[in-house]
């Protein structure tokens, strides 16, 4: 009896280990998307936050919001932001544009990256429109301005740990998609001799 009680005790004891062992897995694969559904929700890390429209009140407060532009390593675009600042009001929505060429004579895709700084206004920092992951095809020369609609959460003006900040920057980054079949099927497109009786007359 007790060598059976003892058997079904190891059973137990590795049944269990085989459940934690599953669980870390489960939580490793869920792990990226998880967390960034965490910075979306809370501003963590500097992430902004999104709405459909503005429905706050117009604050009290005025900011200066700065816009920082990147490229990542590789990428050929030239990229910009119209103007370098805003003074902007909490409550109100405004738009900025940002410009971006590709002076290269292939077909380049982009996405784009985005952070706030200080880390704390990201959970303040609302775009109703933004470009930020979506895949941006430029032609051989083409050039395209990218806006993005935002707002400053008047509940900021609540933050103790703002009380004295009065700038926030919003950076972009734009890195080349590697290997994307866009790319190879717009490449082809432009490439391709037109057929006998096509490219005729309207």
């Amino acid at each position: 009896m007790a060598k059976r009680s003892l058997s079904q005790r190891n059973r137990n004891v590795m049944m269990s280990l085989v459940g934690v062992v599953a669980g870390m897995i489960g939580l490793a694969y869920a792990s990226v998307p998880l967390y960034d559904l965490f910075c979306k929700a809370t501003g963590f890390g500097g992430t902004p936050q999104r709405a459909e429209t503005n429905n706050s009140i117009v604050g009290t407060r005025d900011m200066t919001v700065t816009f920082n532009t990147d490229l990542g390593a590789g990428m050929p675009w030239h990229f910009r932001p119209e103007v370098p600042k805003m003074e902007v009001r909490t409550g109100v929505t405004y738009k900025a544009l940002f410009v971006a060429e590709n002076p290269t004579d292939k077909v380049v895709t982009g996405s784009a990256t985005f952070n706030v700084s200080p880390d704390v206004f990201g959970q303040y920092f609302v775009k109703v429109q933004c470009f930020c992951f979506d895949k941006q095809v430029l032609q051989p020369g083409e050039r395209v301005e990218m806006p993005v609609v935002f707002f400053l959460d008047p509940k900021l003006e609540q933050d103790p740990y703002l009380d004295k900040l009065r700038d926030v920057t919003l950076a972009y980054t734009f890195f080349q998609v590697e290997n994307d079949p866009v790319l190879g099927d717009v490449s082809k497109e432009i490439n391709q001799p037109a057929e006998a009786g096509q490219g005729g007359g309207s």
